[in-house]
């Protein structure tokens, strides 16, 4: 699992409110935040709002995403994909567009078709987490 550092939407004091309740890595936060409840326990403990908390959520599932890494993070970030919810209003065929799109501004290695694909539809898979 990513560590939470990797995540872009949260700021500098939440990461250390985050360390101090134990939370360093992507799927622990993923584990405490997975129901509302648990979201406002999270974002009572750290000082954030619960959007705050779904924010962070929504990046963590995309981080997660299988053959996902550092690379891949900065490539679907500059595509305009902060997160699980951006890759779900897209077509397939945006989607790959936008990456490719991305892959040429920042001179990065375009995953193949079949990984693409396959982040796609694992973020169908992952909508109701």
């Amino acid at each position: 699992m990513p560590p939470i550092t990797e995540l872009t939407r949260i700021e500098p004091v939440h990461l250390d409110r985050l360390d101090r309740q134990g939370i360093f890595t992507t799927g622990l936060l993923l584990e405490v935040s997975e129901t509302p409840t648990r979201r406002q326990t999270l974002a009572d403990q750290v000082d954030a709002s619960t959007n705050d908390v779904l924010a962070w959520r929504d990046e963590a599932l995309m981080l997660n995403l299988v053959g996902f890494g550092p690379l891949e993070h900065t490539l679907l970030s500059q595509a305009g994909f902060e997160g699980l919810r951006e890759i779900l209003d897209v077509t397939l065929e945006e989607f790959r567009a936008r990456i490719a799109r991305a892959g040429r501004e920042l001179n990065l290695e375009i995953p193949s078709d079949l990984t693409l694909e396959s982040w796609w539809e694992q973020a169908r898979t992952l909508e109701d987490e």
